[in-house]
Order: structure tokens, then C-alpha cells, then sequence
């Protein structure tokens, strides 16, 4: 069983990973207009910012309750490794270059995220205790007939 401060520990990265994915939605939900020229700006097709707006409201949700933290750890860590090759190459500009940097920060947290899940306080790990509980959840019953 993991120590209470380690499960804290997890708990509270799962917290600013998230938060930060909800914040940026957020933005481009009450900067709509102005997000969407900065996309196509880059070439970046505008259809594109509702699913980018639903990947980072739905995983940062998902990545905040700790439920299939894995999957949605590694779909974010595309979505940040994505980003800082689509809007973040201007290297001489320090600005893009902190931002490319972030991004590669947050993509390699999630993945450690990816690697060893939510934590002994995330819904995964409810989830798993039921079924560990749970007589014949999960594995077959053989039928013996004489």
C-alpha cells in the first residue's frame, strides 16, 4: 500500500496537470474568435478548435478524478507534443521557445502519468479494489458438467 504522502503527491500532480488543460479551454472558449484566427494562422484548419477544446475539457476532467488517467495521460501528451511542433518552432524567439519547452515538460509528466496511473486516490484505483473484491468479476467461470 502506498504511503498517504505519496498518494498525496499524486493526487495533487493529477490537480496541476489538469488545471492547467481546463484553464487553456477555458480561453478558447471565452477567446473564441481570437483562438481560432491564432490556429489558422499557423495553417491549422479552424474546424480543428472545437476537438481541441473537447480533448483538453475531457482529459483534464478525466485526468482530475483520476478515471482511465492513462488514457487520457498519453492522448494529452500528443495533444502537447502536437502543439509545440505546430505553434511553438520559432526558436529565436524565447517566448516560443519557453512555450515549446512547456509543452515538452507537461507531454513528459503525463507520460509519467501514462506509466504508473492516477494513484491509490484517484477513481482508477477504486475501481480496481472493487474488482479485486468482487468474486468472478472479471475472470471466467468453468461450468463442470458430469
Amino acid at each position: 500500500m502506498p504511503l498517504p504522502v505519496t498518494a498525496a503527491a499524486a493526487l495533487v500532480g493529477r490537480l496541476l496537470l489538469a488545471a492547467i488543460f481546463l484553464h487553456e479551454a477555458w480561453s478558447k472558449l471565452t477567446g473564441y474568435s481570437a483562438a481560432l484566427a491564432y490556429m489558422q494562422a499557423f495553417g491549422v484548419p479552424g474546424q480543428l478548435l472545437p476537438l481541441a477544446i473537447a480533448v483538453e475539457v475531457g482529459c483534464g476532467v478525466l485526468i482530475l478524478c483520476g478515471y482511465h488517467t492513462r488514457a487520457a495521460a498519453l492522448l494529452l501528451a500528443g495533444f502537447c507534443l502536437v502543439t509545440a511542433a505546430l505553434f511553438h518552432t520559432k526558436f529565436g524567439d524565447r517566448n516560443q521557445l519557453l512555450h515549446f519547452e512547456k509543452d515538452l515538460a507537461i507531454a513528459g509528466g503525463l507520460l509519467v502519468l501514462f506509466a504508473h496511473g492516477g494513484g491509490a486516490w484517484a477513481l482508477d484505483a477504486l475501481r480496481a479494489s472493487r474488482r479485486r473484491r468482487a468474486p468472478g468479476v472479471g475472470a471466467r467461470e468453468e461450468r463442470v458438467t458430469i
